[in-house]
């Protein structure tokens, strides 16, 4: 137990608890998480006897039971045994706090009897017996004779509530009390999170259980009957029996007469280590109690709070910060909201730091990734309550790549519905949309993206692979200026979050006017940086029954879509729309560079617009998409005054559009972006003069689609000024698939030498240990190419179910820098740092544009592969790739990634194209033309199609039997005759 003070028996140890006025629990000096204790008696002294569990004290027991614990409770003393009593397990000491005799201040201030001394008495009994004698003079004590002392000292408990609890009406107590202070002295820990306590000033016993928590069980005594019938004597004569079953036997008789046999249940790990963590805290110490609930059982819920030299803790935070105690939600729900989240907080700690009960727990897997990237922009779309479009500022203004979607991290806000599934929106989804519109729309914002999430694209319950699933960012905005919402905002840092925040969190504002919720999180799922602030702003909206937490029906709004209706419906809205010359909209989409989708509120209908006078480039000519991104920047749903003037045949609306009083056609012509067009007269078109004072100032400085403009001469969006407009690079093939697909790598793309330069500088290590790298469908990882045994980056796209179970497991993976795929086993794969994992893939998938080559299970599709590796990748030669088009419908080739496909012209040095080779080979064909051709595209199939005529005429290729008669893809080629052909 405690070591010797020094040779002549003295131990050291603390006083854990207080007994009664003459009896202390002492817990020795070791190292050991249970220090081993004693109970000791104070020598030649007695002590009046307390009550237990109802009755009466002996008079002034109480009082001395209080004196010694004051004194003594929590204290670091030094004690010797100097006599014990045969067959009696405790031992009788003196004890010294310090210079100070306890047994001698207990007797001076009259709180015990000296016993009376046997045989030959000790200097220290002598001296106990003279201060007693000194306390008696003094009526302290035990020894005050005021009238009336004796009774007053004397405690009438009422009736214990353990074990019984029709002793205690639990419902009234919380009634009183519920939320209020209580004083109470803990008697008893039966676990880490279980007391029996003293209700001061009553004094009524009582169990509570520490609200929010529940520490490991300290197992439990069961009791076995016997086998064996008992035989209890009986009043009747032997013989004579009455054939009626006796009453239940008494206790005594049990005890007397059964074998009863006792099974020990033994604790729960970290049980002993819990319970003594709280009793050094709070046994025998004054507590204080606050009442939360009671349960179904009458009993009580409580938190329980414990001086600390000047402060207070709370037992339930410091046994689950400690890990000894988890959270419960049964109990925590009685707690307030900010009490729970802290608790919720602080076990999510010791998880991850695998504190005693935690030391073999494994987080469960989420499919979520954090993240870091920081910057600012302005915001260009509110697509919904939680989900925002912002134009990147370190991107040239205009540009398309600019725009990045940001989902605001851990908020969920009712969904807008889909018109096309006949989807209605939410209650409170148009509200949540508008609120951040006004707000925010063509404001500066910062943007601290935070993590990314995997997310199915069919709604399913979790992605399946890379096939099926999406990435989305999630992040915290603020807004930069200041706001009137500020009142709804917390003002203070965030306990989760290194620095003050920038401004007012965007994510925050919404959720405290209750147009959104806030996401519970798994236990190590991804959130927010200021996580705390949320749900702090989500319990302000609930308490004043804000938005979606009101009790009122929400409001509603029925829109009339007049996109989706016809024409004729269209124009019998044309009155409504002219009655009052300008009106107010807002913009809801730009559909073009010079017609939108505008909402009129004044009669809550939807119209497609076109501003009249001004055209911008049509779908696939140049300047198209930035005249699309810039009118993006510029009105995308800001409120608009429009001027109606008429409705073409196709229920498009014409007129005039200001935006903050300055006209939208104006702009589009300045920045060069539209041309003039008054076919039908100018005098019908307002501010006419202007537009054309535009158009002169965008010609002169050739901004857009004048900068080949020359005085004089008519300039078209024609094949002249699109051939330079067009996106072309240079690259080199790295793979080539069927159907005229194949795979490039930019040559200039700073990304390349950037990658290759990480993945040199990279310490390839042994093989990983099985079980500790478990590569999934989807996971980058790094990959040994089998030609060159050269590591490069890889997407798993097949591997065998569940963990790895040998060496030689195989894994199907994908080059996601090369494009090509091929199955390697276990030991060829490495985990790959997110830092180079995270960049995207520099593979671009290409298709040969305007011309159908067949694939490799059609006729002809070996030769025209076969031809087209031949071509592009038999030696490493740069090709120049000129983009005609993009395929935004997510290509793929055989599980080999995902993304859109470049539909490209392929130039090798002799300025000859691919496509117009494989044509003249006859191993592809011209697309099908379409009825409404751009003249510029018209060009080009003209002049390909010289290729093919060529080859049809030479019955090249798949031409060889002649022509083709369907173009259709449900109408196969003709197959080949049997034995004629190439293979």
């Amino acid at each position: 137990m405690a070591q010797p003070a020094n040779k002549s028996g003295w131990l050291r140890g603390k006083v854990k608890a207080v007994s009664s006025g003459d009896t202390l629990v002492i817990m020795g000096v070791t190292k050991a998480e249970i220090p081993p204790e004693k109970t000791v008696v104070l020598a030649h002294l007695s002590a009046p006897r307390l009550a237990r569990r109802g009755g009466q004290d002996e008079p002034f027991a109480w009082d001395s039971r209080e004196y010694l614990r004051k004194l003594c409770i929590g204290k670091d003393v030094v004690f010797r045994t100097e006599y014990t009593i045969p067959n009696f397990s405790r031992e009788f000491c003196s004890v010294f706090i310090g210079s100070t005799n306890v047994g001698n201040e207990v007797v001076t201030h009259g709180w015990a009897k000296v016993k009376e001394g046997k045989g030959e008495t000790t200097p220290e009994h002598n001296e106990l017996l003279r201060l007693e004698e000194q306390a008696k003079q003094q009526g302290v004590g035990l020894w005050n004779r005021t009238p009336g002392s004796v009774e007053a000292a004397i405690r009438d408990l009422p009736p214990s509530a353990v074990g019984d609890p029709s002793n205690l009406d639990a419902m009234s107590l919380l009634a009183a009390n519920k939320g209020k202070s209580m004083q109470a002295i803990v008697e008893q820990v039966r676990d880490g999170s279980s007391l029996r306590v003293y209700l001061l000033p009553e004094f009524q016993f009582v169990q509570v259980y520490v609200a929010g928590i529940a520490a490991p069980s300290m197992g439990r005594r069961t009791t076995q009957e016997p086998t064996q019938p008992i035989e209890v004597p009986s009043d009747e004569t032997n013989g004579e029996t009455n054939g009626e079953s006796r009453g239940q036997l008494t206790t005594a008789q049990r005890v007397l007469a059964s074998s009863t046999t006792f099974n020990e249940v033994s604790p729960d790990a970290f049980g002993r280590e819990a319970k003594h963590f709280t009793e050094i805290r709070v046994l025998n110490r004054d507590v204080r109690i606050v009442l939360e609930g009671v349960d179904k059982y009458s009993n009580l819920i409580c938190s329980v709070y414990y001086s600390d030299g000047e402060s207070a803790k709370d037992l339930a935070m410091e046994l689950i910060e400690n890990g000894y105690a988890k959270y419960v939600e049964w109990s925590a729900i009685m707690m307030e909201e900010e009490a729970r989240r802290k608790l919720k907080a602080a076990e999510l700690e010791a998880k991850k730091t695998k504190l005693r009960l935690w030391t073999n727990y494994v987080p469960p897997a989420t499919n979520s990734k954090a993240i870091s990237d920081n910057f600012t922009g302005k915001v260009v779309e509110v697509v919904s309550g939680d989900c925002v479009i912002v134009a990147d500022d370190s991107l040239p203004f205009g540009s398309p790549a600019a725009e990045r979607r940001v989902n605001l991290s851990s908020i969920r806000c009712p969904k807008l519905g889909n018109p096309r599934r006949e989807e209605k929106p939410a209650p409170y989804a148009r509200e949540a949309r508008e609120f951040l519109r006004t707000r925010l729309i063509g404001r500066q914002v910062q943007v601290s993206m935070e993590y990314s999430r995997k997310v199915p694209v069919d709604g399913s319950a979790a992605p399946a692979g890379p096939t099926d699933s999406r990435v989305m960012g999630f992040g915290s905005v603020f807004l930069l200026s200041q706001v009137k919402e500020n009142e709804d905002v917390s003002a203070t840092v965030p306990v989760t979050a290194g620095t003050q925040q920038p401004g007012v969190n965007v994510a925050e504002l919404i959720i405290a006017r209750g147009f959104g919720t806030v996401i519970r999180h798994r236990d190590f799922e991804e959130r927010s940086y200021y996580y705390e602030n949320l749900l702090a702003a989500e319990a302000r909206a609930t308490a004043g029954r804000k938005g979606i937490h009101s009790a009122k029906d929400p409001p509603s709004m029925h829109v009339t879509d007049l996109l989706a209706t016809s024409a004729k419906n269209t124009k019998d809205f044309l009155p409504f729309l002219q009655r009052n010359r300008r009106m107010t909209a807002v913009v809801e989409y730009v559909l073009s560079g010079h017609r939108y989708k505008l909402f009129v509120p004044k009669e809550t209908c939807s119209i497609a617009f076109s501003v009249s006078g001004v055209r911008c480039p049509g779908r696939d000519e140049p300047y198209s998409n930035e005249a699309i991104s810039f009118m993006r920047r510029k009105i995308m749903q800001r409120d608009v005054e429009i001027e109606v003037e008429t409705v073409d045949r196709t229920g498009t609306f014409i007129g005039s559009l200001w935006e903050s009083k300055t006209n939208v056609g104006v702009t589009l012509l300045e920045a060069g972006h539209a041309k003039l067009q008054t076919g039908f007269g100018a005098d019908r078109i307002p501010d006419a003069h202007l537009l054309a004072q535009a158009e002169q100032f965008a010609k002169k400085q050739k901004l857009k689609i004048w900068e080949n403009y020359v005085e004089g001469e008519e300039v078209t969006n024609g094949a002249a000024s699109d051939k330079k407009q067009k996106e072309e690079f240079k690259a080199v093939v790295t793979e080539v698939l069927g159907g005229g697909k194949f795979y490039v790598q930019a040559v200039a793309d700073q990304k390349v030498a950037s990658i290759q330069q990480q993945l040199a500088s990279l310490n390839i290590k042994e093989a990983p240990v099985i079980g500790a790298f478990n590569p999934k469908k989807g996971d980058i990882v790094l990959a040994q190419f089998s030609q060159d045994n050269s590591w490069n980056r890889a997407m798993v796209v097949n591997g065998p179910r569940g963990a790895v179970q040998s060496t030689k497991d195989q894994f199907e993976v994908f080059y996601i820098d090369y494009g090509n795929q091929e199955t390697v086993t276990y030991i060829q794969l490495r985990p790959l740092d997110p830092s180079v994992s995270s960049a995207p893939g520099l593979a671009q998938l290409c298709q040969l544009a305007y011309v159908k080559v067949p694939a490799l299970e059609d006729d002809y599709g070996q030769e025209a592969a076969v031809h087209l590796s031949e071509t592009i990748l038999s030696e490493p030669k740069e090709f120049r790739v000129v983009i005609e088009d993009r395929d935004g419908s997510g290509g793929k080739a055989k599980g080999q990634g995902t993304g859109s496909i470049l539909l490209v012209t392929l130039i090798d040095d002799s300025d000859i194209s691919v496509n117009a080779t494989m044509l003249k080979g006859g191993l592809a064909r011209l697309e099908k033309r379409k009825r409404w051709e751009p003249k510029e595209k018209q060009q080009i199939l003209d002049e390909l199609e010289k290729y093919q005529s060529e080859a049809r005429t030479a019955r090249c290729g798949m031409w060889e039997y002649g022509d083709i008669q369907s173009d259709d893809e449900e109408n196969p080629m003709p197959g080949k005759k049997t034995g004629a052909g190439k293979r």
